[in-house]
């Protein structure tokens, strides 16, 4: 059978499939008891919070991408602005249908848990599977439409005019699912982040009282934060790496082997996806002893290595050159290379987790001394992990290897959002089961779920950031593609002063997002103040606090930040454009270059500083309501916005910046020149 037309179908149904399995489990996860009324109560708060919060964002994000869509068309061509709302509707639905169900599966979680470690366990990972499904689904689906539009409308013109419309008009598919992947990580981030920091600072430091206790005002916020952070956000951050992928693969396969290079990321796309739906198979405990990780890291690794075992055949039977393999191969082994490098600096347990806590000994100051110091170090380790991964890429097939490695540190991306949706489901239930009353074998299991979901969720943060930067690198060399540039000289003055632009964004960008977590933080605490001085009865349990007030806050901060930030990321390298294509190209690299390592220091500061103070709430060095452990507390709210507003969504931010420069190389190129 003719290539073209096994991609055609092949791609698409695979993609269907994954989607049916997800629609599949999502029937299992709602067939599942929500238990008693407290717990329902619970859920309802958390539910209407995070989908009002979703609500308005739509609202504000829309129209902004409506009126880009139209300059695009009346500048770019129809082509790219149908493309491009096409990659921002599968984002947004990827972030809205994670959510959706990750909201209705924390509550049926915490109440499978009164009945032992694996029902809860199906629970948990079949919700975030079906997180893990959409985006694998959605991304593969999106980039099939595309190029089943290019083969009908231009096959009569031949080969080469299919693949010519359809790597012309995925740069905007690509651009759509990263702009709306920096909004949910913007939004989500101030959200999820100024709920939590409110939180802690009243209700841990200044009254004394645990994470998720139902008299703290802000408890609901934070839960509903969770899920907004880490369901929605992160799910159109990967959704968007996932696209970007295929999508520099396929134009740089295109001009090294013509069609087939084109038609070898969706054949490998989809054999991926068999493989995370096989390994999530796998995932299930023996008994209520076993430790979770353990299920969870079988499933990752079958997938991981039939991945790999499809990318070689493919690589050898239908391009007929296995160095393509050796070069996906080379990105699975960066992504589990820097999951294990995450998991060491930021696990719990760790002994960079016991330095931290072992400094709060001494003070708050010496804590972030402590978590700065490791932070530092982890991010030259992970950085030499994605510089193999680019080197080994192009050893191999020179740009087109590159976008080969970063395919595959995301060949196991249906698993590794499951584990990463599996993280706040489980942080719900915990809170809900604590909210509720419920001990016993309910709150062992929770409190068992929880704290593997905090390490998956560092662990997939690791992932994302190492993704976008290969991701990022691989749209580095489309650009060189496009302007024909060779090289670019840093002497020049122009080019210098690209390169020091490109280097200070990610910072500029960083402080716009940690302000505003700062701002609404700030207006929450006053929120909580308010209750726990003007409302009688909430310390001694007797009457319940006006949760809605502080979602109200935070839904509204995150809406007043969201398009500034856009904006600086839209505009900044079409002003860099003036200057030349040399010039855009400096501003390219010292985007990655800064923003990667900063993303990685960020991330990993924060998530070491959490884990330290959940290390001396286990019961070293005083345990909780010590002073050992304030200082831990304020290391942790430090580290809060680091990890979880300002370090991810450097992801999407690093990638938009690459595409702008894409869709404007042509105009740089014929009106201002190299």
């Amino acid at each position: 059978m003719d290539i073209q037309l096994i991609a055609l179908f092949a791609a698409p149904a695979t993609a269907i499939i994954s989607l049916v399995y997800g629609l599949y489990l999502t029937k299992k996860v709602l067939a599942q008891d929500e238990g008693n009324e407290k717990l329902q109560t619970i859920a309802k708060a958390v539910r209407e919070g995070a989908m009002s919060y979703l609500a308005s964002q739509f609202k504000v994000v829309s129209v902004f991408m409506i009126v880009l869509a139209i300059l695009i068309w009346l500048t770019l061509g129809q082509g790219i602005a149908i493309t491009f709302l096409l990659g921002a509707l599968f984002s947004a639905v990827i972030g809205y249908c994670g959510m959706w169900i990750a909201v209705r599966a924390n509550v049926r979680t915490a109440n499978a848990a009164t009945h032992g470690l694996n029902q809860a366990l199906s629970v948990s990972f079949g919700a975030g599977t079906v997180n893990g499904m959409l985006v694998v689904g959605l991304g593969l689906l999106g980039v099939s439409i595309i190029y089943m539009w290019s083969y009908f409308s231009f096959i009569s013109q031949g080969a080469d005019a299919v693949a010519k419309h359809a790597t012309d008009v995925l740069v905007g598919y690509g651009f759509g699912a990263a702009l709306l992947a920096l909004f949910m990580r913007v939004g989500g981030g101030i959200f999820t982040k100024a709920a939590d920091v409110g939180a802690d600072l009243v209700g841990k430091v200044e009254k004394g009282i645990p994470e998720d206790d139902p008299r703290n005002p802000a408890t609901i916020a934070d839960n509903v934060g969770d899920n907004v952070g880490d369901c929605a956000g992160m799910a159109a951050d990967v959704f968007e790496s996932y696209a970007l992928t295929i999508v520099a693969a396929m134009i740089l396969g295109g001009t090294l082997f013509g069609l087939k290079g084109v038609v070898f990321p969706l054949l490998a796309r989809s054999g991926a996806i068999l493989a995370s739906i096989l390994g999530s198979f796998f995932v299930k405990a023996k008994n209520d002893q076993e430790n979770p990780i353990n299920p969870l890291m079988k499933g990752f690794i079958i997938s991981a290595v039939s991945a790999a075992f499809i990318f070689m055949g493919l690589a050898t039977y239908l391009l007929g050159e296995p160095k393509a393999g050796y070069a996906a191969i080379s990105g699975i082994v960066a992504m589990m290379a820097l999951l294990y490098i995450t998991k060491y600096y930021t696990g719990p347990g760790e002994k960079t987790i016991i330095g931290i806590a072992t400094a709060s000994k001494t003070g708050a100051g010496t804590n972030l001394i402590s978590g700065i110091s490791y932070g530092m170090e982890s991010t030259f380790v992970s950085v030499l992990v994605v510089i193999a991964a680019i080197f080994a890429g192009y050893s191999f097939l020179g740009f087109y290897g590159i976008s080969l490695a970063g395919m595959g540190m995301l060949a196991t991306t249906g698993i590794i959002m499951a584990l990463d949706t599996f993280g706040p489901i489980a942080d719900n239930a915990q809170g809900m089961v604590q909210m509720a009353g419920l001990t016993g074998k309910a709150a062992v299991v929770t409190s068992a779920l929880d704290a593997v979901g905090n390490t998956t969720k560092a662990l997939t943060k690791g992932f994302a950031v190492g993704s976008a930067a290969v991701a990022a690198s691989s749209l580095f060399a489309t650009y060189f593609e496009a302007t024909g540039l060779t090289a670019i000289d840093i002497a020049n003055p122009k080019v210098f002063i690209g390169l020091l632009l490109g280097s200070a964004l990610p910072f500029l960008f960083s402080s716009r997002l940690i302000g505003s977590v700062g701002r609404a933080a700030f207006e929450v605490v006053e929120e909580v103040r308010r209750q726990f001085k003007t409302i009688k009865g909430i310390m001694e349990g007797t009457t319940l606090p006006d949760y809605s007030k502080a979602v109200a806050i935070v839904t509204a901060a995150a809406q007043k930040e969201l398009i500034i930030p856009a904006a600086i990321v839209v505009g900044l390298p079409i002003l860099t454009g003036l200057l030349g294509a040399s010039a855009l190209g400096g501003f390219l690299g010292g985007v990655v270059a800064s923003g990667l390592t900063l993303a990685f220091f960020m991330c990993n500061t924060g998530g070491a500083w959490d884990n330290a103070k959940k290390y001396i709430e286990d019961g070293h060095f005083g345990g909780k309501g010590s002073d050992t452990h304030k200082a831990a507390v304020v290391g942790d709210i430090v580290g809060d916005p680091l990890k979880d507003t300002s370090g991810p969504a450097l992801n999407p931010m690093m990638k938009i910046v690459q595409i702008v420069a894409l869709l404007i190389a042509p105009f740089v190129i014929q009106f201002i020149g190299k």
